[in-house]
């Protein structure tokens, strides 16, 4: 074991698991990563499901997307550390005598626990009667729209690239369903080539795109954040150019 003093004082000690004969490699290092993510740790002291929390915290501090009294959909939501950020943003978790109220409302193919200011549904997002149901829930059309989806892996890095990018593309056809004008849109991508393509589809209709990599993401994973701002429809809108800087790019009218 090895230790570090943390930013709270407290001493930090690396954990590393013996090797257990059933225990494949891949989950091993899993494991210890897990053990050993400050983030993880974090969730479990503050009472969130999942250390995704963070991320959407970080992006929403930067980009102001869960007003309060905003209708807020989440995709995949399961455990609900998303859900859980957006009900205490938006003022559906708590709410306090003359502040806006917001909705936030999570689906899911796997059964999520209740949460404070969630309401939530077991089903697939693109059944037929999904946008409907989502938006009486809702009372409305969502002002924000957001995903936290992955697909499952297969080990083959192409395949699963491709896996998440159709996952997204799903989640954007979704959304321009049920997304109110000037609503925004947030989901998990990955690096490989194939989300250009998914970033000339968005601009199309938002006016700003941006692709985000919040602290709490793993510095070794390729996964990226797409956020899309300023819904304007189907076909609201072309020529647009784009500008990298740093760790994240944005593409915006000129």
């Amino acid at each position: 074991m090895s230790g570090a003093a943390d930013r709270g004082g407290r001493r930090s000690l690396k954990v590393r698991l013996k090797t257990a004969k059933k225990r494949s490699l891949a989950s091993q290092k899993w494991l210890e990563r897990q053990l050993n993510d400050p983030y993880v740790e974090r969730a479990k002291r503050e009472g969130y499901r999942s250390r995704a929390a963070y991320k959407l915290m970080e992006i929403d501090d930067r980009y102001r997307l869960l007003k309060p009294g905003s209708r807020v959909l989440d995709l995949g939501a399961a455990p609900g550390g998303w859900s859980q950020v957006a009900a205490e943003r938006v003022g559906a978790a708590a709410p306090r005598p003359g502040a806006p109220v917001g909705r936030v409302v999570g689906i899911d193919l796997l059964p999520i626990d209740g949460l404070p200011g969630v309401e939530t549904v077991q089903m697939d997002f693109l059944a037929p009667e999904a946008p409907g149901l989502l938006m009486e829930m809702l009372g409305g059309p969502a002002d924000v729209v957001m995903s936290d989806m992955a697909a499952n892996t297969t080990g083959h890095k192409k395949t699963d690239h491709l896996r998440i990018i159709g996952l997204a593309e799903a989640a954007i056809d979704f959304a321009r369903e049920v997304l109110a004008p000037g609503g925004a849109f947030l989901a998990k991508v990955f690096q490989g080539g194939a989300e250009r393509a998914l970033l000339t589809d968005l601009k199309r209709d938002f006016a700003m795109v941006r692709h985000v990599k919040p602290a709490a993401s793993r510095p070794d994973s390729s996964e990226l954040y797409v956020l899309a701002t300023g819904y304007r429809g189907r076909g609201g809108g072309s020529g647009r150019r784009e500008v990298e800087h740093g760790r994240e790019g944005h593409w915006d009218a000129g």
